[in-house]
């Protein structure tokens, strides 16, 4: 498992970065602010479409709630993009004995309350404007290790080109009361399926 580095500057830098490329890259970038229990971390929950997800969501953080950034990567990405772990990128390999290394580490971060860890329970990339989010099992180990110090999220994310040269990005979050513990990773994926359909709705009513 690869860890997340400390480096004041080089998160410095990275933030820099993320800020303008995001800037430049995007014609606008939308999200509802909702409020975060200040006592208890954040399980940010996402789906997976693109190289953008975590950096969307790093910057959102950052302006928004200011916990300390974490997210659960396969380990072949932190491999290549090393400099993420100095933004709190951890590492997973699915189908090895680090996976459940991987769960119980995002499992402790969530002990503290200043801690939000970013969770894509989709395991790989899927197509943004998919119909159905499919989740791995992993997510209910993490939620069964965590011991309910922590707040869940739903994040759905949608990027639109329109009349725009530069596309349009829009984060839609829900607080979801409970934390899941005990219950099925049905029930979950479920709940995040219907706030994932509504978001996805409202993106296809948008008028010109």
């Amino acid at each position: 498992m690869m860890y997340p580095k400390e480096n004041a500057l080089v998160h410095w830098i990275f933030s820099s970065y993320v800020k303008w490329l995001v800037g430049k890259t995007f014609n606008k970038f939308n999200y509802n602010n909702i409020d975060v229990d200040a006592g208890k971390s954040v399980l940010l929950v996402a789906n997976h479409f693109s190289f953008w997800d975590g950096l969307i969501l790093f910057l959102i953080n950052k302006r928004l709630w200011k916990k300390k950034f974490h997210v659960m990567i396969l380990k072949e990405t932190a491999v290549h993009s090393s400099i993420l772990r100095y933004a709190g990128a951890f590492s997973v390999s699915k189908n090895s004995r680090e996976m459940l290394q991987s769960l119980n580490y995002a499992a402790g971060l969530l002990q503290n309350p200043d801690n939000l860890v970013l969770m894509f329970p989709q395991g790989k990339l899927y197509s943004n404007f998919v119909d159905h989010v499919n989740f791995n099992k992993g997510i209910m180990r993490l939620i069964e290790k965590a011991e309910g110090k922590f707040r869940l999220v739903f994040a759905a994310t949608f990027i639109q080109y329109l009349k725009h040269k530069k596309p349009s990005v829009t984060v839609y979050f829900k607080n979801e009361p409970g934390n899941y513990a005990g219950r099925s990773i049905k029930e979950l994926q479920d709940n995040y399926q219907q706030h994932y359909q509504a978001a996805k709705q409202l993106e296809t009513e948008i008028e010109i």
